[in-house]
């Protein structure tokens, strides 16, 4: 199933699209030169296919992209970060 993830800057949330319709997102809250993930949603129609994976990390590569740092408020990028320990130099002090 095809997807992309795009970043919708406005709206402080990274979202998955699968074949044209909305997925998931995960949201974050601009704090001090770092974005705090604090939620993650992917919707029940689309759960069960492993999207919340290639969300996060799509949404984490950007910010590596873009020379930030996060705060994992969100238990679903917590524990993405933590199965993915390449990501854990993006986690602020």
């Amino acid at each position: 199933m095809a997807h992309t993830v795009s970043h919708d800057e406005a709206g402080h949330r990274y979202v998955i699209t699968v074949e044209g319709e909305e997925a998931g997102f995960a949201a974050y809250t601009p704090v001090e030169g770092a974005l705090d993930f604090n939620h993650t949603v992917v919707d029940p129609k689309f759960r069960g296919q492993g999207l919340s994976k290639p969300l996060i990390s799509s949404a984490l590569d950007d910010v590596r992209l873009g020379g930030r740092k996060i705060y994992a408020s969100c238990s679903a990028v917590a524990g993405f970060v933590e199965k993915n320990p390449e990501y854990k130099d993006l986690l602020a002090d």
